[in-house]
Parts: C-alpha cells; sequence; structure tokens
C-alpha cells in the first residue's frame, strides 16, 4: 500500500470514529489534501453526522474538491428520504455556488414539510438562481409566506429580500392575505428589504400586532 493509500485509508477511519473530534481532524485532513475517493464517503457522512461543527468541516471539505466531482453526487442526494441528508446537500450546494445544480432546486424541495430543508432550500436558491429566473423562483417563495417559527420566517425574508424586485409585487399582494400570518410576515419581509439593519423580531412583532388589530377591526 502506497503512502498516499495509507493516509487516504486513515482519514476514511476517521470519518467513522464515534470521536467528534477525530472526525473533525478527518475532515479538516481531508479537505486541506481533497482526492475523488473522499467525495462519496463525504457526502455520506453529511447524511448523517450529529454534530455542527463537523458538519460545517464535511463541506468546506467537499467544496475543496471539484465542483465536476462533487455537484452530481450532491444532487443525487437532494432525492434521499432522510432530511438531514437533503438539507446538508443543499447546505453544500449554496456554498460551492455553482449553477448546474439550479435545475435541481425543486419546488419540492423549496416547500419541503421539514423547515431545515426548506430554509436550506431558500438559502441554495437565491445563491444558484439564473439571470431572469428571479420571478419565478419568488412566487414559490411568496407561498411559504406565515410559515414556522421566527427563525424560520427570518430565513424566508432574508431570501425573498436577496431576489429585489421581483418580489415587490409579491408582498403587496400578501399583505392583504386573509390569514394574518401571512400578512405579518409579508409586512415584516417588506421592512427588512428596505432596511437590511432593522430588527425582524420587532418589525415582525409590530406587523403581527397591526395585523390583528386589523382583524379584530373586521370583525367587530
Amino acid at each position: 500500500m502506497t503512502r498516499q493509500e495509507t493516509d487516504t485509508a486513515r482519514a476514511l477511519r476517521g470519518l467513522a470514529s464515534g470521536d467528534p473530534s477525530v472526525r473533525l481532524r478527518a475532515a479538516l485532513a481531508i479537505g486541506t489534501a481533497p482526492a475523488p475517493a473522499f467525495v462519496d464517503p463525504l457526502v455520506d457522512r453529511c447524511a448523517t453526522e450529529p454534530d455542527f461543527s463537523v458538519r460545517e468541516m464535511l463541506t468546506w471539505a467537499l467544496t475543496r474538491h471539484p465542483p465536476e466531482a462533487t455537484v452530481p453526487r450532491l444532487v443525487a442526494a437532494l432525492g434521499s428520504t432522510g432530511a438531514q441528508a437533503r438539507s446538508q446537500a443543499l447546505h453544500t450546494l449554496s456554498k460551492i455556488g455553482d449553477r448546474r445544480a439550479w435545475p435541481a432546486i425543486t419546488r419540492a424541495l423549496l416547500t419541503d414539510p421539514d423547515d431545515e430543508v426548506a430554509r436550506s432550500a431558500w438559502r441554495a436558491a437565491v445563491v444558484l438562481v439564473p439571470d431572469g429566473a428571479e420571478p419565478g423562483l419568488a412566487a414559490v417563495l411568496a407561498t411559504q409566506l406565515g410559515r414556522g417559527d421566527r427563525a424560520t420566517q427570518l430565513s424566508l425574508s432574508r431570501a425573498m429580500a436577496a431576489l429585489g424586485e421581483a418580489v415587490a409585487p409579491l408582498l403587496h399582494t400578501a399583505g392583504t392575505d386573509p390569514d394574518p400570518r401571512v400578512r405579518a410576515h409579508a409586512v415584516a419581509t417588506q421592512q427588512l428589504a428596505r432596511d437590511p439593519d432593522a430588527g425582524f423580531a420587532f418589525s415582525l412583532a409590530e406587523a403581527t400586532r397591526v395585523a390583528a388589530l386589523g382583524e379584530a377591526s373586521g370583525q367587530g
């Protein structure tokens, strides 16, 4: 066995270690000396890795490999039944930034029932969307207004704000939606788009209060 083969085998064993610090060092070593043999094991590990810091290092290691090797494998992982596999593949594709992955960012992923998968899809989509496709993406994202907790809503608002003018008419329409959560989220997103430094939590809370008052007034 050559020195390179020995190093490869050691790194792959490290990825499977029960010690997260060993897995972290293995991912760092792989990213420092990338090789084709590592791509599949890295993607597979992303699907099951429980430690956030290790997952981030796995993603970094994948970005160190040629997109020609990583993007097809990550796109394949988007069809996994495991939510973490889909989420981490999307996260890694957003870091690689290769727009050849755009066709794989489907409506199903953008509306995935798992919040973390959907959030990863929104972030990846705004990175990968080709020129001219922003209105279509914005229309799908608008269907998710009012969804989830505050963190999920902030993720969606940031993604929509990144699309610029394409979202303006959609947010205007959503501002009159019968659902007060949708109305409040739309207004908070408009405020975020106008002032990215504004506090989203305050904007959402204020918009929610206004929407609730409007609903109460309508019922009175």
